[in-house]
Parts: C-alpha cells; sequence; structure tokens
C-alpha cells in the first residue's frame, strides 16, 4: 500500500491555515468600520471630530440622549431659574447650557423601517415562493420569456425608474405611505425571490410530492408539508436579501417619503447638533439601525446552518 508524501500532506496544511488566516483577516478589516460607529456612539461631540481621532476616549451616552430627544439652548440663567434636574439624562443636557423641548422622531422614523423591511419581506417572499413553485413544477407558457422579464426588472438602477414611480404614486395617493413603499419594495424584490427560490425548489425530487399525492394529501397540503420543509433554507436566506434590500434603500424613500412614513435611511444623514452634524448621535442612530437586521440574521441561521450540513434532498 503507498504511502502518502508527507511534503503533500505539511503543503496542504499550511495552505488550510493561510487560508484560514486570510478569511480572519479579512472579517476583521470589513469590522473595523463597524466598530467605529459603535465607538463613535460612545463619544461626545468633542471627542467624535478630534484630530488625530481618539480611539480610547471617555465613554458618553450623549450620542444617544440627543437621537431621542430634541432640545433648544437657553441662557445660563434661564437654567439656573429651573428646579432640579429630573434624572442623569437632564442632567446631561443641562451641562451643555441647554434644555429637554420633547422627543425627536427617531422612534417613530425607527417602527416606520420596521413596518416597511418586514412587510415588504414577508410578501415578497410569500409571492416568490408561490411563483418559483409554479415555475418549477407546472408547464407554464413562455416560462423562460417570463423568467427572464421577471428578472430584468433587477437589470436597472432603481432611480432609474423614480420619477415615473413618482408621478405615478402622486396620481394614486400612494406617497409617504407605508402602504406604497411596502408595495414597491415588495414588486423589487419579487424578481430575486422567485429566482432564488426557484432554484432551490428545482432540487426537490417530485417524486415525494408524488408519493404524498397518492396517500392523500392535496396539492396544496403536499406543498405545505412537503416542498416548504425542505425549502426552508432557501426561504431564510431569501428573506435575508429582501430584508437588506428594503432596509438599506434610499433612493425611492427619500423621493416618496417625508415624514409619516420616511424610514431611517434618509432620517439618519440629516440629524443635526448644535454645531452642525451630530455626529455622535449619527452613530447611536446607525448603530441601532443595525440591531434588527443582525437579530434576523442570527434567528435565520439555525436554517441556513442546517442546509450547509445536511442540503437539500437531491436526486
Amino acid at each position: 500500500m503507498s504511502g502518502v508524501n508527507p511534503t503533500v500532506g505539511r503543503a496542504g496544511v499550511w495552505w488550510t491555515r493561510a487560508a484560514g488566516a486570510a478569511v480572519i483577516l479579512y472579517a476583521l478589516i470589513t469590522l473595523v468600520p463597524l466598530l467605529w460607529i459603535v465607538q463613535t456612539s460612545f463619544k461626545t461631540p468633542p471627542d467624535s471630530i478630534a484630530y488625530p481621532p481618539k480611539v480610547i476616549a471617555e465613554p458618553s451616552l450623549e450620542g444617544y440622549v440627543n437621537l431621542f430627544t430634541t432640545r433648544s439652548r437657553q441662557t445660563p440663567e434661564y437654567i439656573a431659574s429651573l428646579p432640579p434636574p429630573d434624572g442623569w439624562v437632564d442632567r446631561l443636557v443641562r451641562s451643555r447650557n441647554m434644555v429637554i423641548a420633547g422627543p425627536s422622531k427617531f422612534g417613530e422614523r425607527f417602527v416606520n423601517s420596521l413596518v416597511i423591511g418586514f412587510g415588504s419581506t414577508f410578501l415578497a417572499v410569500f409571492l416568490g415562493t408561490l411563483a418559483a413553485y409554479a415555475f418549477s413544477r407546472f408547464k407554464v407558457p413562455m416560462k423562460d420569456d417570463l423568467l427572464f422579464f421577471i428578472l430584468s426588472t433587477r437589470m436597472m438602477p432603481p432611480i432609474a425608474v423614480a420619477i415615473p414611480i413618482f408621478l405615478m404614486y402622486r396620481a394614486l395617493g400612494l406617497t409617504d405611505t407605508h402602504v406604497g413603499m411596502i408595495l414597491l419594495y415588495t414588486a423589487v424584490n419579487v424578481s430575486l425571490a422567485v429566482w432564488l427560490l426557484k432554484g432551490f425548489i428545482d432540487e426537490i425530487p417530485r417524486e415525494y410530492e408524488e408519493a404524498a399525492l397518492i396517500d392523500g394529501y392535496s396539492r396544496l397540503a403536499a406543498f405545505r408539508k412537503v416542498v416548504l420543509p425542505q425549502a426552508a433554507t432557501g426561504i431564510a436566506a431569501t428573506a435575508i436579501f429582501c430584508l437588506i434590500f428594503a432596509w438599506n434603500e434610499y433612493a425611492f424613500a427619500v423621493l416618496l417619503t417625508s415624514g409619516e412614513a420616511q424610514t431611517m435611511p434618509p432620517f439618519i444623514p440629516f440629524i443635526i447638533g448644535e454645531g452642525g452634524q451630530d455626529w455622535p448621535a449619527v452613530a447611536a442612530g446607525t448603530t441601532l439601525f443595525l440591531v434588527p437586521i443582525v437579530v434576523f440574521t442570527v434567528l435565520l441561521r439555525r436554517h441556513l446552518l442546517r442546509g450547509i450540513t445536511f442540503g437539500a434532498v437531491r436526486r
């Protein structure tokens, strides 16, 4: 029996280690901007614009206070005439010679992003799953042409159709509405959902559905109990991609919303402080804006890892 060449074995080990080190280095490099944003959210405004940049600074929650409140500058005499500060937030604001005038619009914009992002993602994945199943299992007339037409909707940048959509939405009364933004993001994401999910459903053998139909299941029951569990990995991945687009979309949000349905992307860049851009508040808003995407991805990680480990049922 021939033995294994030890030189080749050592080369393979070193190659594996080098590849692992490269992946770790790349991950660290990509995390640096995110870590810097999180750190900036805990700095004071002077520390956030200090030059050279302060890597280590005294932690402060001023950015989060400024994010959630609206403040007005007052004279020292007026602040001295006020009752004692009601808590550390009031004390922090008064230390800047300001008083809290009321809550900011951050909470409303954050809720708008949640409703529009998750609402459009659910509709896109739901409609995309049904369409992908139909294209995969039935003889649809002009199927290839229809699939290419669906894909072609992703070939142009969204801003290219922004003006026609704005005119159409204005005529229909859908500008600055949650329903209008959900329908728009759903329409944009359906093409991605159809193409991604069709590939997953194509890998599920038809024989399992045929066996379920012979056992007395209806087509809908066979789809629900046979196809959907096997396509869970694809559905999870598709949902993540659709949510990322709807969550981060900026062009349509700027053009079609202004107040009632405005989401976070057009709101965060215009957080203005006393002396201009309030960078700790911007960083705080960005940090909180990242949380739902991270949580959603972690919750669906089990399905993604299961698909990588076990794979779909193949022929």
